[in-house]
């Protein structure tokens, strides 16, 4: 395999891990029947937070906790919305992501007294796999990666066997599915998705910590440029599953990786703004494809009042 080639795959890995963050914690709201549009605002507080605790305490791992808590913080402000008021999941998500875009533009210039950029923070450090970086080809591939590409495949997995093999996560799909047929088992229906958008904030939050605390060392302005809307659509693509979320991602993580590695060819004579719409114009092919022939949970966007008997 040619240099070139495993530099590639390389960055694919890295460029797939806070899409896949995401996405998984779109899964989990989505799954208790919660549209989660919202991805986009809680990756981009998430990466706020984890950089400015990470500054001020020079701990990033401080950082990644911060960005988590922020994550779930912008959630909460979702099933509030959703679950209590019964509001319009994909307004509500849409008024969070301008939200989250005005707040971290405005505390970013408050705190450091400049827009645009962060000061340089202190990130997660690389970490090599005992063993596998000796393996021929794909150690220097799957190796010397920060903790977040290993967490984000790992949890594909885990949420696998959570959603297919636990009573919880049955409950979980359930709720999703049919709720009153939940409610009349004896599950409770507002707790499930209380609990399933709280995850989803989670992950959203740690996938822009990745992104700030991982792959960079400083807090942009909409530094996640869209990506919680790919996430969404990988979500879509992946059939609300956590293998088929895997495939997706890889799939939007190969594009990105590819048209940043086209940039950096001299070469080619084309203006870089071409190059970095490539991932969105597969969003928009994925989705007018596959959209149709995947089925999303049942009750999804759907409010749920409570029968009194």
């Amino acid at each position: 395999m040619s240099l070139s080639a495993i530099l590639i795959l390389r960055l694919t890995l890295r460029k797939t891990t806070p899409l896949l963050l995401a996405a998984l914690g779109g899964l989990f709201s989505e799954r208790v029947g919660i549209a989660n549009i919202a991805l986009e605002g809680m990756m981009l507080t998430g990466a706020f937070f984890a950089v400015i605790i990470s500054y001020f305490t020079q701990n990033p791992w401080l950082g990644v906790l911060a960005g988590m808590i922020s994550g779930m913080g912008m959630s909460f402000l979702l099933g509030v919305a959703s679950i209590k008021f019964k509001a319009n999941q994909t307004v509500t998500g849409a008024a969070i992501n301008i939200m989250a875009l005005g707040i971290t533009g405005f505390l970013l210039e408050t705190i450091f007294e400049k827009p645009g950029n962060s000061p340089i923070v202190p990130k997660i450090e690389i970490i090599s796999l005992p063993f596998i970086k000796d393996i021929p080809v794909w150690g220097e591939i799957i190796s010397s990666h920060h903790i977040f590409v290993y967490t984000s495949f790992a949890l594909v997995l885990i949420l696998h066997l959570f959603f297919f093999k636990t009573p919880l996560g049955l409950h979980m799909r359930s709720v999703g599915e049919h709720p009153m047929a939940a409610d009349t088992m004896g599950i409770n229906v507002y707790k499930m998705r209380y609990l399933g958008v709280s995850i989803s904030g989670i992950l959203a939050g740690l996938a822009g910590a990745s992104l700030a605390l991982g792959d960079l060392s400083f807090f942009a302005e909409r530094m996640t440029a869209g990506r919680g809307y790919i996430a969404l659509a990988a979500l879509i693509f992946g059939k609300w599953t956590p293998l088929g979320v895997l495939g997706s991602t890889l799939f939007f993580g190969f594009a990105d990786a590819l048209q940043e590695s086209l940039q950096g060819i001299g070469k080619i004579n084309i203006p870089s703004e071409f190059f970095l719409i490539i991932p969105f114009i597969l969003s928009l092919i994925v989705l007018a494809g596959f959209v149709g022939r995947a089925r999303p949970p049942a009750s999804i966007g759907v409010p749920y009042e409570k029968e009194e008997g």
